[in-house]
């Protein structure tokens, strides 16, 4: 039998006889990538969340309960992943780095969909892998001719449906309603009926049919597959919603809007849609309903994961199966007063991310070590026994997927368009373009609340230049 990598990012991976990436016959990798993802999961201790497939595959595999991603906006932190490389702030950074392709001014290291197709995989994407879903540019992004990452999926969909092209498929809400005006489309909604009527439902169902057809291939294959949710608006069926009604809800920690310059933000992503006019900062009983749709569309979210888990044991490839589940990156849910991501502190930053394959070392068991995003493209790799990807600027998570207490891990670090950031063991810097500069010790009940930075000049400045040193020229 043929053996089989699956990533899941969404935002998962024993001893088999042979290490993994060392046994004669090729593996397939299955990726899974869950948009807007906080470590709102049981498996990260969240008693009152109701994510059972992921715990499952949690309780075999390797949780990373400090991993960080690049970026705390879409299409920066997919950059990171998909490239194994620091980039652009912004949304658009696959397209810049498509069109430095297009062009030809420089050579662009190949993503890490092509560095598997030019290792002989057959690669597929479906849903929200990349920033676009289905990876196409244009008004609706369903244009041909614009491509999010040439040279990488020799197939890349997304089934809009009802939803009538990409772009109302990101945004949609039950029974193929699209965002036009977002005051005009309820921030939360929790329709009747089954999972096909919100967004992510046809989309497992077409995951699910590429993974029917890849299996029977002859070729290994590299397959992706993004959800939604719970990326805004928080629309899922009503029934992921009956576990939180009435559910008492712990406090949310310092949810206050902090004093000094930092990088809080008005939350205008999710103020943008229709309220009811109400405020989540003003309003707890109004917080606590947002947060139990947010509860809901995770639950959504991890059903779709049990869709392709249970076709996986269908297809008799769950006992050769590497899977990893990761988070694009975190989201407040009113800390600090922001109810968003794009923000560098911890609740932007810090991301799910489990691997587990058959055999691992401990299963179930988590590791404290810190890593980011910009190590999957060489974990994946080095288990894969593809050749060495010596161009990406992440290490492999061997270390820690084999030895989960021992394994060290590395300093964090990340980027938004106000400014950089290193979290380290203790803490963490915040460097603003200007010259400003946050400190926050996590050894501290305070936590990422009081600025310590004047208080502390030289280990700011120590810090400041370690972000230097490791970002100055790599982006």
């Amino acid at each position: 039998m043929r053996k089989y990598i699956f990533v899941l990012v969404t935002c998962w991976m024993g001893v088999l006889g042979v290490s993994v990436g060392e046994a004669e016959e090729r593996w397939n990798v299955l990726l899974i990538c869950v948009d807007d993802l906080r470590p709102e999961l049981g498996c990260y201790g969240l008693d009152y969340i109701e994510s059972p497939n992921i715990d499952a595959l949690a309780a075999r595999g390797r949780v990373f309960d400090r991993h960080y991603v690049q970026a705390p906006t879409c299409g920066a932190s997919r950059y990171t992943l998909l490239t194994g490389r620091y980039g652009e702030v912004g949304n658009s950074a696959l397209f810049s780095r498509a069109k430095a392709i297009e062009e030809g001014e420089e050579e662009v290291p190949p993503s890490l969909p092509a560095w598997f197709r030019e290792n002989g995989y057959t690669t597929v994407s479906v849903g929200k892998v990349s920033h676009h879903p289905g990876g196409r540019g244009g008004s609706d992004w369903d244009d041909e001719e614009e491509l999010e990452m040439p040279e990488s999926w020799d197939r890349h969909l997304l089934p809009s449906g009802a939803w009538q092209h990409p772009r109302g498929w990101m945004h949609g809400l039950a029974h193929g309603e699209i965002r036009g005006n977002a005051k005009d489309m309820d921030v939360m909604q929790a329709e009747e009926g089954g999972d096909e009527i919100y967004p992510d439902g046809p989309n497992t169902d077409e995951a699910l049919r590429q993974l029917d057809l890849l299996a029977g291939d002859e070729k290994p294959f590299f397959l992706a597959f993004g959800i939604v949710r719970p990326h805004l608006p928080f629309g899922a069926p009503a029934k992921y919603l009956e576990p939180y009604r009435g559910v008492e809800l712990p406090e949310t920690p310092h949810p206050d809007k902090p004093e000094g310059k930092t990088t809080w933000h008005n939350s205008g992503e999710f103020m943008k849609y229709n309220r009811w006019e109400r405020d989540p900062n003003e309003d707890r009983e109004f917080a606590d309903e947002v947060r139990r749709y947010y509860a809901a569309c995770v639950s959504y979210a991890d059903a779709q994961v049990g869709r392709m888990l249970d076709r996986l044991d269908e297809l008799g490839l769950s006992d050769n199966t590497i899977v990893v589940l990761w988070g694009d990156h975190g989201w407040h849910l009113g800390e600090h007063g922001i109810w968003g991501k794009h923000a560098l502190f911890e609740e932007s930053l810090r991301s799910p991310l489990i691997v587990s394959y058959a055999g691992i070392p401990e299963p179930g068991a988590t590791t404290a070590a810190m890593v980011e995003t910009l190590d999957v493209y060489p974990t994946l790799v080095d288990l894969a026994g593809l050749p060495e990807a010596d161009f990406v600027e992440g290490v492999s998570l061997r270390p820690m997927l084999e030895s989960p207490e021992e394994a060290e891990g590395h300093a964090a670090f990340a980027y938004h368009k106000k400014g950089e950031t290193i979290r380290t063991e203790r803490y963490r810097l915040i460097a603003h373009g200007d010259g400003h500069m946050e400190l926050y010790d996590h050894d501290s009940p305070a936590g990422e609340t009081e600025n310590l930075a004047e208080a502390e000049p030289e280990l700011a400045e120590k810090l400041r230049k370690r972000i230097e040193k490791r970002l100055k020229g790599a982006r």
